[in-house]
């Protein structure tokens, strides 16, 4: 039998939880191209205050993303995550009856706050085997960019065609399937595998806190998204004021995005394969910054704004799919998972900023401004990551300690020994090795070999 195949408990974990965490995705992100134009219709709305109803979910996300986590360990992973796809759920309803702006911030926030996003990793983690757990997250990763651009062409289509109120509904309805999917289709998970590699740990924070390295890649992503957020404050009515109408919008995302898509694999084969993943990073930074001094410059000019747009969804997509990899690779051995946490809180922030920020400038200072104050942390940004070190391409590791191991004193130094292994963290009390390996030097079956024989 081949051990790397996944079994049919495997797959249907693996679609199904790559199914809930893309609804639920699909959900927040179709908002983010209509709300500026079709927002301004409600009651009370102006720039600013739509800026604060795309940055609220952000907002409310950071503050729950890492307590839901924790707390999914005590009550389970499926309360957890049908908890909050209701409490999403709650927030689209409140918000497609709702004609003021206020009612679509408060539904807004209520949609963060459900945040489910390590509960479905830790999840995927029960129902998976160490071997296959990364294919399994490679998915999720995969769905979570293909959900992205979806959202980018669907929203504006649905919203033309049906008012933002319907879109909410929509949205509802989604989170709904989401839960029915989880009940239904999601393996229920027998037992709870602590598991640091996708799991965050409360002891884990302050050293992933004081980790320089990460904290760059932290400060890089909460820029990415204050970037994404506050283009997105400004690129609709800049569109619009171009000639180009905003149930037309649809048709520029879909062709950047399409050309994003196919464009960057060759980029990221590149960055992992010739490991020229530094040369990448700053290359995607100059290119943020030059899409924003273009869309900055592009004063009504449609096909400026439409070059700027692609410049900057090259850029983008490339980047969400290069910083986790950067930070599984620079995160020390165990300590992934409260990393990723930490990462993603920091992303969540980005959004919060990005939006409220972005719509505050929007509104007092125009649209231009916007852009401006983009490329000035785009230069920001490029000045920390020229700093940056080449990471360490390792791939990480957790092997369950075989029975009867006699000699856990000094197995860390003795696994350190072992030809392409950069760290190990051995937990006693978990049963668990955590290692870091080079993979064209060494393999899972290798380290497993050495353990059962240590």
């Amino acid at each position: 039998m081949n051990d790397y195949k996944m079994t049919p408990l495997e797959l249907r974990a693996t679609w199904g939880l790559g199914t809930v965490f893309s609804l639920r995705m699909l959900g927040m992100f179709m908002v983010l191209p209509v709300l500026t134009t079709w927002g301004m219709s409600l009651q009370g709305a102006s720039e600013a205050l739509i800026g604060v109803a795309i940055g609220i979910y952000g907002l409310a996300q950071a503050i729950f993303q890492i307590p839901f986590g924790l707390v999914s360990d005590r009550i389970g992973r499926k309360p957890l995550i049908v908890g909050g796809l209701l409490i999403f759920v709650l927030g689209s309803v409140i918000a497609a009856l709702s004609h003021s702006i206020w009612g679509v911030i408060l539904g807004r926030a209520l949609q963060g706050s459900g945040a489910i996003a390590a509960a479905v990793m830790a999840l995927l983690s029960d129902l998976t085997r160490e071997q296959n757990r990364t294919k399994a997250m490679a998915f999720i990763g995969v769905s979570f960019g293909v959900t992205f651009a979806l959202a980018m062409v669907l929203g504006p289509i649905i919203t033309h065609a049906f008012g933002l109120q319907a879109l909410f509904w929509m949205i509802a309805v989604l989170a709904s399937c989401g839960i029915l999917i989880t009940l239904w289709v999601v393996p229920n998970s027998k037992n709870h595998v602590l598991n640091r590699e996708s799991g965050m740990v409360k002891g884990c924070f302050r050293a992933v806190m004081m980790n320089k390295k990460l904290l760059k890649l932290n400060f890089g992503i909460m820029c990415l998204h204050i970037m994404l957020m506050s283009t997105f404050v400004a690129l609709p009515g800049e569109l619009e004021l171009s000639g180009f109408p905003a149930a037309e919008h649809w048709k520029i995302y879909l062709a950047t995005m399409v050309i994003s898509f196919v464009a960057v694999l060759p980029f990221i084969i590149y960055a992992e394969v010739k490991r020229r993943m530094k040369q990448v990073f700053v290359g995607c930074v100059i290119l943020i910054l030059i899409a924003e001094i273009v869309l900055w410059g592009a004063v009504n000019r449609f096909w400026v704004l439409a070059l700027g747009v692609q410049l900057f969804f090259l850029a983008f997509n490339l980047m969400e799919a290069i910083l986790p990899s950067l930070i599984s690779k620079e995160s020390p051995a165990g300590y992934k998972g409260t990393a990723m946490g930490v990462y993603s809180t920091s992303q969540f922030l980005g959004v919060a900023l990005g939006g409220t920020i972005g719509g505050w400038l929007a509104g007092s200072f125009g649209s231009q401004m916007v852009f401006l104050a983009a490329a000035f942390l785009a230069t920001l940004w490029l000045v920390v990551s020229t700093t940056m070190e080449e990471p360490p391409y390792v791939s990480s590791l957790r092997i369950t300690l075989p029975d009867g191991l006699s000699q856990l004193e000094g197995l860390r130094e003795r696994l350190l020994a072992q030809p392409g292994v950069s760290d190990a963290n051995i937990i006693a009390g978990e049963h668990s090795a955590y290692v870091k390996i080079d993979s064209k030097i060494t393999n899972r079956v290798e380290i497993e070999t050495f353990l059962k024989n240590a």
